[in-house]
C-alpha cells in the first residue's frame, strides 16, 4: 500500500496515523497486513493480504479502498465508493502524524 513511502512509515506509524485519520473522518477502517501484522491492524497469515481484501469487500455494502495495485482495484474496487492511491493515502497520514 505504501510501498512509496515505506521506509519513512513504520507499521507502527500507520496503524496509529490510520486509526487518528479515521477517527477525525469518522469512518471505521480495517489495516491489513501480509502475514503478521502490528497490535491494532489485521494479519493474514498464509493468505495474501489482497485476497483477503478482495474477499472482505464482496461482504460490504459500502467501503473505501487504498491501494496503488491495479489487480487488486478490478478485484475489490468494482463497489468502492472511494478509491485512493496508496501514495496519496501515504502523505495524508504522514501529514497526520504532524498534527
Amino acid at each position: 500500500m505504501l510501498r512509496s513511502l515505506w521506509p519513512n512509515l513504520t507499521d507502527r506509524e500507520v496503524v496509529e496515523a490510520t486509526r487518528r485519520w479515521a477517527e477525525r473522518e469518522g469512518v471505521e477502517t480495517e489495516i491489513v497486513f501480509d502475514g503478521p501484522a502490528p497490535e491494532g491492524a489485521i494479519g493474514t497469515g498464509a493468505e495474501s493480504a489482497d485476497d483477503w481484501i478482495a474477499r472482505r469487500a464482496g461482504g460490504l455494502d459500502t467501503y473505501w479502498l487504498v491501494t496503488s495495485d491495479r489487480e487488486l482495484r478490478e478485484r475489490a474496487g468494482g463497489r468502492a465508493e472511494r478509491v485512493i492511491g496508496g501514495g496519496a493515502f501515504a502523505r495524508i497520514l504522514r501529514d497526520t502524524l504532524r498534527e
